[in-house]
């Protein structure tokens, strides 16, 4: 009997301690769900905080979103060769960026050693000047305004050692970047004091050639402007050391609200 009694106490215990634990076990998983929302807070976006306060942001901002990512990507990618490109490189530009027309490669004197396709629908007009000090310029652009339309060339140097070898050109229509756009007709890009590329907007390209775009650029990255009797959102995009601009009809010239902050 003394063993038994014995073994009834060490069940008690057992099962005492077994309930013990449950109740421990609960209140650790309800303590557990009372803090986790602050320990880890379950992911919530609040669209509402990204919302434009001005519609013509906004109507630019979807325009050009599609456009402008792809040709940031290609700025970078030219931008990260600093050496004599091989065939891997050209395959991997061709597979990224399909709306690319021409690559070329020269000497140190200019006189191209390598082109892409070598016999292009659309010729080089005339010869192609990118002006600038490479040893402070990674980038430049020239744009050549073809019977075919404009084809902008980015230009960027590459080197032996520490030695200038000559430059990587990529070429490619402003027009094809637009068709990647919501609405192409709604977008245009200004080449200041150059050109106006569009495809089919209804612009007044004179007039929006004759806006003091120099003058803007040098205090604005972005605003409303003027053009006949209509206005004009535009936003300005660097392309190495090069300035362009992208515009479409405001929607509201009257609307007020925050822009970016470039």
């Amino acid at each position: 009997m003394k063993y038994l009694f014995l073994s009834l106490i060490a069940a008690l215990m057992v099962l005492g301690g077994c309930s013990m634990w449950d109740s421990t076990a609960k209140y650790t998983k309800d303590s557990w769900e009372t803090t986790r929302d602050f320990i880890d807070p379950p992911p919530e976006i609040d669209t509402d905080s990204y919302q434009f306060s001005n519609p013509n942001q906004e109507k630019l901002a979807k325009l050009i979103s599609p456009v402008d990512g792809p040709l940031t990507s290609l700025i970078r990618f030219v931008d990260n060769t600093d050496t004599l490109p091989g065939i891997d490189w050209l395959d991997l530009l061709r597979a990224r960026f399909p709306w690319v027309n021409r690559v070329l490669v020269t000497d140190e004197e200019g006189t191209i050693m390598f082109m892409q396709p070598e016999l292009p629908v659309k010729k080089i007009s005339k010869p192609l000047v990118f002006e600038g000090v490479w040893r402070r310029i990674k980038l430049l652009t020239v744009v050549d305004y073809s019977d075919l339309g404009a084809e902008l060339y980015i230009g960027r140097p590459y080197f032996e050692d520490v030695t200038f070898r000559g430059l990587i050109g990529v070429g490619f229509d402003p027009r094809s970047l637009l068709r990647l756009s919501p609405d192409p007709k709604e977008l245009i890009i200004i080449h200041p004091g150059k050109g106006i590329w569009s495809l089919g907007a209804d612009v007044d390209e004179e007039a929006m050639l004759a806006v003091d775009w120099e003058d803007i650029l040098k205090e604005q990255v972005e605003g409303q402007v003027k053009v006949g009797n209509r206005y004009y959102t535009w936003l300005t995009r660097y392309v190495g050391e090069d300035q362009y601009v992208y515009a479409t009809q405001s929607a509201d010239p009257n609307a007020e609200g925050s822009w970016w902050l470039f």
